[in-house]
């Protein structure tokens, strides 16, 4: 393996990590030359986020908050945290370094044990409660967790999936294995922030592949903070009266900025949503007073359709991410209640949004400029930038920067430096980017990234379905629909009973958001003279049907 940059001396016992980062030729390059990137050697991030703020503060301060009236106070979250470190360390042997993966809903709990497992020097792998056991099986394979620790109601698809004879420990379920309950037995509610070293990885994030097969992002302690100092603290500029809310998981990188990191950081309140739908959204911040709200333009637009204006009118910011904005819905949500939404585009890769803007620097239909700290670009296929206004390769560098856990695709994302996000930008001749399109096969519906490849494994399970192939079409209401063509065994009859239970099929398989919401039955697949399935032909055709479904119902 080539030598790795210089790093400072690791806390972690476990040298996974380390041992499995990319080497040095295919690393980004890190740009930390605002004063607020300059970070100490020894940093634990949870720590900063938590000690550091409550001695800012005072521990009476409110910090997480449920719709329910649930309310922890910051000197209760670290109470909290401190107690399930020190569970984690002398009842299940942590060691800085293990990786704890850890399974819920957005709530308290997730997010005290999201703290506690990097306060202890271990790594979290945070993954969603709709995973199913064979998506959770590839994240352990992957990551080698040496403990799990879930939701008691989000127990039966982790007990089914192999985790390498990794124990799981629950939270939520009375009895004496409960880790609520061991805590109740650890009297000592201190406990020492592991002295870990800031480039130390503290998180593993998982992004879908286009073919299926999940990457693990490594982030370090330093990263955590910079995503705080930046897009955070110079584009949505919190207050420490403020309360945040939103409907991304916390295993998503957006959702974990902002709904944990970056309240913490300013010394606010987070309003965490097991559910977060638009109306579930909608009635939050009626009711709980939430001022910052980041969510996809989905949820904007469905708010508004419902009539829940005023709900919107509430807030003082709102954040948009996961997919591109239209310039109509930000006009249409502007028109009704005076909100400017700032837009922003960000990767798992990168860890949060590198480009956006806010207020009077809000361009409707860009996306933004980098946000400071970082630099963007649009560059052509041999990496040269383009003209203004003429369509590229987006890359970005800034203080974070993507470090794929042991996989080749390493040498795609990291170009001359540049992290390559996939995506078709163009820049305006005054320093705007224009989102234009994907460069891969990735489906972006409703801000969730959805590879084409696994939907596909999902449906070939199916005893009826002999061949098939899964595209996004353009939807005004999703950004974009998962759309399957189908190809039925000589014994099928390709109706539409045969269509919902296909979708039932794959929603047992994987994620449900992930099933296919538009089935069309075909002969078979169009594939170019060398055999090899023409993609194109089927987005161009599921967008046609797309557009004739939206006639009919107009």
């Amino acid at each position: 393996m080539t030598e790795l940059p210089p790093l400072s001396k690791s806390a972690h016992v476990d040298t996974f990590c380390r041992d499995n980062l990319p080497p040095a030729c295919l690393w980004p390059e890190f740009l930390r030359e605002l004063p607020e990137l300059q970070y100490p050697d020894r940093l634990n991030c949870a720590s900063v986020l938590l000690d550091t703020t409550v001695d800012r503060h005072g521990p009476d301060r409110r910090c997480l908050l449920t719709p329910g009236g649930e309310s922890w106070t910051y000197g209760q979250l670290r109470v909290t945290v401190n107690r399930i470190a020190r569970v984690l360390v002398t009842e299940y042997g942590v060691v800085p370094g293990n990786r704890v993966l850890l399974r819920g809903p957005n709530n308290p709990w997730l997010a005290a044990c999201w703290l506690a497992v990097i306060k202890a020097g271990a790594v979290t792998v945070t993954t969603m409660p709709l995973l199913r056991s064979g998506e959770l099986t590839k994240i352990a394979q992957i990551s080698q967790p040496s403990v799990a620790v879930c939701d008691a109601r989000f127990l039966p698809d982790l007990e089914a999936a192999d985790l390498g004879g990794a124990p799981i420990a629950t939270y939520g379920a009375p009895g004496p294995y409960d880790l609520m309950t061991r805590m109740q037995a650890a009297a000592d509610d201190s406990f020492q922030a592991v002295d870990t070293a800031a480039d130390d990885v503290a998180m593993l994030a998982f992004t879908s592949g286009t073919t299926g097969r999940p990457k693990a992002t490594m982030h370090f302690h330093r990263d955590v903070l910079a995503i705080c100092d930046t897009f955070s603290e110079k584009v949505i500029q919190p207050r420490p009266d403020d309360i945040f809310t939103g409907s991304p998981p916390l295993a998503f990188t957006f959702g974990l900025g902002g709904l944990l990191l970056f309240p913490l950081r300013a010394g606010a309140a987070a309003l965490l949503l097991e559910r977060a739908g638009p109306g579930e959204l909608a009635d939050a911040i009626d009711g709980c007073g939430a001022t910052i709200c980041s969510t996809a333009p989905t949820a904007y637009r469905a708010m508004l359709r419902s009539g829940r204006t005023a709900s919107l009118g509430r807030l003082r910011r709102a954040v948009s991410a996961g997919e591109h904005l239209p310039e109509s819905t930000w006009r249409a949500v502007h028109e009704a209640t005076g909100l400017r939404i700032i837009d922003g585009i960000g990767s798992t890769e990168m860890l949060h949004v590198f480009v956006s803007a806010a207020d009077d620097d809000i361009k409707p239909g860009a996306t933004g400029k980098a946000v400071p700290g970082y630099q963007a670009a649009v560059l052509d296929d041999d990496g040269g930038p383009v003209p203004p206004g003429t369509p590229g390769r987006l890359a970005v560098r800034g203080p974070t920067g993507c470090r794929y856990l042991a996989d080749d695709r390493q040498a795609s994302y990291v170009q001359r430096g540049w992290n390559m996000t996939g995506d078709t930008f163009l820049q305006d001749e005054h320093g705007y980017f224009h989102y234009l399109a994907r460069t891969d096969d990735m489906i972006i519906s409703s801000g969730y990234n959805i590879a084409g490849p696994e939907v596909e494994e999902a449906l070939l399970g199916h005893d009826a379905v002999a061949e098939c192939c899964v595209v996004g079409a353009p939807d005004p209401d999703r950004g974009e629909l998962v759309t399957a063509f189908v190809v039925v065994r000589d014994s099928a009859v390709a109706d539409d009973g045969l269509a919902a239970e296909l979708q039932d099929f794959v929603k047992q398989k994987i994620a449900p958001y992930k099933y296919p919401r538009a089935i069309e039955f075909v002969p078979s697949l169009p594939r170019s003279a060398t055999g090899k399935l023409q993609h194109f032909v089927l987005r161009e055709r599921a967008a046609k049907s797309a557009a004739d479904r939206t006639v009919e119902s107009a």
